[in-house]
């Protein structure tokens, strides 16, 4: 056994273990981590042998979730090979620059996707090989699970392989440019598994993996790390309230992660009101402060504890746990760093700030990625002369040591010389009963260089007049925080991931005016 080979270590402890459950499968697909295990090596024998893969080399993957994007990640794990997780959201141009950029030479792709891939294939790409999981697939394309049948089953060995070595590369946020490469090693991988299993996971755990796998919520804060720990992993193929909630029920899920946005959606379901969450030991939130009604609601009509927690691509994703019993009062705090992570505010030359003083928030550990690939600029760039690791969020931490995000940097706007925290305001807004979602943005404005804008949902069967919110707002907040305008919508876009897509918005507000 060796660094790399998750899956031959667990089917060696648990082969007969529940693993995986695909559930976009119908019907369900299970997987025991014997099971899972040989398909692992199945697709590494044939990856090595019949498309010459070795250590170092990327593969690709475009594809909803499923099984086989857990068969690749294993594969290339035991290779020593570069999963490259592909954003299925990005427009085909986007994805065939950072194709170009991290050359894969083997490319596994979902039905949907077959017109993006070939578009892209008529170009002049690295791409080699192609595997499709379902339906007909391109010419010279071969079937997944065909491939799988047809290669030997021997365990694979791949001399070399260390814990520095990169597992996968998960692409960032991409909202100032070309999303970046973040280099995913092994180190990182087991480093995050022992923060993640010290705070939140136990054996026996099952979860519900809603976020998408090339997303890091998705591959790395329960999926990989209940994988090593023997749990079980349901995956859906995307995010979609009704089933999650027949899921979390069907399967007895233990522990569930989701954004704030989804937690939303699940109470609004139709199966909400039946829908029986008692096994949930707790559920996780992150990715934007989770509102207080919605820890009540769950905690009153489903028994449900939240932990709130903090993460990004570069770096855990386990870096804050928020405890249970802490879900109210410290609402909006991310919690204290996990335990192999440490954390500090700084200002603007890089010196710790006191509690209570809002800085950047640096970030040092094992379980920091390994740069950006192909990136030594970038690379540079976000780590400092004593390797700390700046997150690019504003922040503040209190004499106890609850960090609480202010904002990002590149979320803040500065209106009539004032710093405007859009988060601050949010939260504000989602006190109020009748709002389901909002976002806060800064749009140019040439007498206060930029003016807040609020796009508000409202919850079904509500009504609530700008005039009222503006009111609302004002109770809470210093008048040159309001937002200018309010736009009530129906519905804001979201990411993939469950978040609300900001830079989207703001588009079509300097658009308008």
């Amino acid at each position: 056994m060796y660094v790399g080979d998750y899956l031959g270590r667990r089917a060696l402890y648990t082969p007969d273990q529940l693993a995986v459950v695909d559930a976009g499968k119908v019907p369900h697909r299970t997987f025991t981590y014997s099971e899972l295990n040989n398909r692992a090596n199945r697709l590494a024998n044939w990856l090595r042998d019949g498309a010459g893969i070795r250590k170092g080399d990327r593969v690709a993957i475009l594809a909803y979730n499923g099984v086989e994007y857990l068969d690749a990640f294993f594969a290339c794990g035991k290779l020593g090979a570069i999963l490259v997780a592909l954003n299925w959201r990005l427009h085909w141009r986007e994805l065939q620059q950072l194709i170009d950029k991290t050359e894969p030479k083997v490319m596994i792709y979902s039905d949907e996707f077959k017109d993006i891939i070939g578009q892209i294939t008529v170009e002049h790409t690295p791409i080699n090989h192609l595997l499709h999981i379902e339906g007909k697939g391109l010419p010279n394309s071969r079937y997944f699970e065909k491939t799988l049948s047809d290669s030997i089953l021997r365990p694979v060995v791949t001399e070399n392989l260390t814990e520095e070595d990169i597992a996968c590369l998960i692409f960032t946020g991409g909202t100032t440019g070309l999303p970046k490469a973040a280099q995913i090693s092994h180190r990182m991988i087991g480093w995050n598994t022992l923060n993640t299993i010290i705070h939140d996971l136990q054996h026996g755990d099952v979860t519900v993996n809603t976020f998408p796998l090339f997303h890091t919520g998705g591959l790395l804060v329960y999926t990989t790390p209940l994988l090593i720990l023997g749990g079980t992993v349901v995956l859906t193929r995307k995010f979609e309230a009704e089933q999650v909630l027949s899921l979390l029920e069907e399967y007895s899920a233990t522990v569930y992660a989701a954004v704030p946005t989804m937690y939303q959606m699940m109470t609004t379901a139709p199966n909400w009101d039946e829908a029986d969450l008692s096994n949930l030991r707790f559920c996780t939130s992150g990715g934007a402060p989770l509102p207080v009604y919605l820890v009540e609601k769950f905690q009153a009509e489903k028994g449900v504890q939240f932990k709130q927690g903090f993460g990004m691509t570069e770096f855990g994703p386990g870096v804050f746990a928020l405890a249970q019993e802490d879900a109210v009062r410290k609402a909006g705090s991310i919690g204290r760093p996990n335990f192999f992570v440490d954390a500090q505010i700084v200002d603007e030359y890089n010196h710790p700030v006191p509690p209570g003083q809002v800085g950047e928030l640096v970030l040092r550990g094992p379980s920091m990625c390994s740069g950006y690939f192909n990136d030594p600029e970038a690379s540079a760039s976000v780590v400092d002369a004593d390797n700390w690791f700046h997150t690019g969020d504003l922040a503040m931490m209190d004499d106890q040591q609850y960090f609480t995000i202010v904002d990002r940097k590149k979320d803040m706007f500065i209106s009539g010389g004032e710093n405007i925290y859009p988060t601050e305001i949010e939260h504000v807004l989602y006190k109020h009963p009748a709002v389901e979602m909002c976002a806060v943005v800064g749009i140019p404005d040439p007498k206060w260089g930029e003016l807040g804008k609020a796009f508000v949902v409202v919850k079904a069967g509500e009504q609530v007049s700008e005039d009222e919110l503006m009111a609302h707002m004002q109770h809470f907040l210093a008048g040159y925080k309001v937002p200018r305008t309010i736009e009530f919508r129906n519905s804001l876009p979201i990411s993939a991931a469950g978040k609300i897509l900001k830079r989207e918005l703001i588009s079509e507000a300097a658009h308008e005016s």
